[in-house]
């Protein structure tokens, strides 16, 4: 068995906890508007490659030496990880039986009752949650928001480490309204729980250009320093815990 793979960056430290792999997997059923890794929204393009799960092993057997010193481990991310579930399940089982700390980057969109039991050997779980109107949410990201809500709580009651990422994007979800409404909802569904917020950024416009692809929409701005303090205030008055990674 194998998958489809964007890319494996060893000596990754913003991807959880001590020196980590992240090992990037193709595929994504989201569109959004503002995605810096366009190339992972499908299997199959010029910037992907398919990989057998004991090549993939093996390469990870050289880095382990980093992970036991450093508190580190391997993080799946994409593209969506969880688009491919035998690819992670095989992975995830293999690096679980080998003791290996791991952590998963996901977007929410995934059937809960057939990945439980992959999700439950993650040590750390980053969710993504971009906005609480389903509309605007299928605007710009191509689906509503509704399985993304129905999933974070289950993912919580699993126990692991959540981190509630949000991408924070001015045109989108860069305003006290929308961002209050996160917090609110995260306070009342996953009280005292971990939030980041990550400005957006324009590093993947070239994989855009490679593609053949319209860039982003130029409405789209990066929140400025003050801006992130005061809403990573605002999340802290809510209760919820303010974490970087970055």
């Amino acid at each position: 068995m194998g998958g489809y793979l964007m890319q494996t960056q060893h000596f990754s430290v913003n991807d959880g906890e001590g020196i980590r792999t992240t090992l990037f997997l193709a595929g994504c059923p989201l569109r959004c508007a503002w995605c810096a890794n366009p190339e992972g929204q499908t299997c199959r393009n010029p910037m992907t490659r398919w990989a057998e799960t004991e090549e993939v092993l093996r390469e990870l057997e050289g880095q382990r030496i980093f992970y036991r010193f450093s508190g580190g481990g391997v993080t799946f991310s994409g593209g969506e990880a969880t688009m491919q579930g035998d690819f992670l399940r095989e992975l995830t089982d293999a690096l679980y039986d080998d003791g290996c700390s791991l952590a998963l980057e996901t977007c929410g969109v995934f059937d809960f009752d057939a990945l439980a039991p992959t999700l439950a050997k993650m040590d750390q779980i980053f969710y993504d949650l971009k906005h609480l109107d389903p509309e605007v949410h299928r605007k710009y990201t191509g689906m509503d928001n509704k399985l993304i809500l129905e999933n974070l709580p289950r993912v919580a009651a699993l126990g692991p480490d959540l981190v509630v990422r949000v991408p924070v994007v001015k045109g989108f979800n860069g305003d006290d309204s929308s961002l209050e409404a996160i917090f609110r909802w995260l306070a009342d569904r996953v009280p005292g729980g971990k939030i980041e917020l990550l400005p957006y950024h324009r590093f993947g416009e070239e994989k855009y250009r490679q593609l053949g692809r319209p860039l982003p929409p130029a409405s789209f701005t990066v929140p400025s320093p003050e801006e992130l303090d005061r809403w990573r205030a605002g999340a802290a008055d809510h209760g919820l815990t303010v974490v970087s990674y970055r």
